[in-house]
C-alpha cells in the first residue's frame, strides 16, 4: 500500500544548488529578455507589431489587446499607464513574479513545485476573462480600452 504523506514530502533528487536553478534562470532570461525587446521597440509606433486581427476586422477587443503596450509600460515604470493598456495583463505579470519566486525557493530547497489547479480556479480564471473582455467591449467599459 502507498504511503500518501510520502508522496506529500517527496523531494527533489540530491542535486547541487545552482543545478536546481538552472531551470528557473534560464524561464527568467527567456521572459526578461522579451520584456527587454518589448522596452526597447515601442509597440506604440504602426510597423513594428503585427495588429490584432480580432481588433482589425471586427472592432472588439480581444483580452490581449494592449498587452504589448501594457509591458512597455511596466519596463518604463509607468504603471498606471501599464492598467490602462490592459488590466488583465498587469496581473498575469504579477502572477508569474510570484509564482516564479514561490518556484525559485521550493527548488532552493529541494522541492518540486506542485500546481494543483481544480477544475474551479480554471472555471474562474477563465470566467474572469470572459468578463473583462466582454466589460471594455461595452459602451461603460471604455475606460479599459487599451
Amino acid at each position: 500500500m502507498r504511503d500518501v504523506n510520502a508522496d506529500r514530502q517527496r523531494v527533489l533528487p540530491r542535486v547541487a544548488p545552482l543545478r536546481r536553478l538552472a531551470v528557473p534562470a534560464g524561464v527568467l532570461a527567456a521572459v526578461a529578455g522579451a520584456f527587454a525587446y518589448v522596452g526597447t521597440v515601442d509597440p506604440n509606433e504602426p510597423g513594428h507589431y503585427p495588429a490584432c486581427p480580432l481588433l482589425q476586422y471586427t472592432g472588439v477587443f480581444c483580452p490581449g489587446c494592449g498587452g504589448l503596450r501594457s509591458a512597455h509600460a511596466v519596463v518604463h515604470g509607468d504603471f498606471a499607464g501599464a492598467l490602462q493598456d490592459n488590466a488583465m495583463a498587469v496581473l498575469g505579470y504579477a502572477g508569474f513574479a510570484v509564482l516564479w519566486t514561490v518556484w525559485v525557493v521550493r527548488a532552493a530547497r529541494g522541492r518540486p513545485l506542485r500546481l494543483d489547479l481544480g477544475p474551479v480556479h480554471l472555471w474562474a480564471a477563465g470566467t474572469l476573462l470572459l468578463v473583462f473582455t466582454v466589460v471594455r467591449n461595452l459602451p461603460f467599459g471604455d475606460w479599459l480600452h487599451p
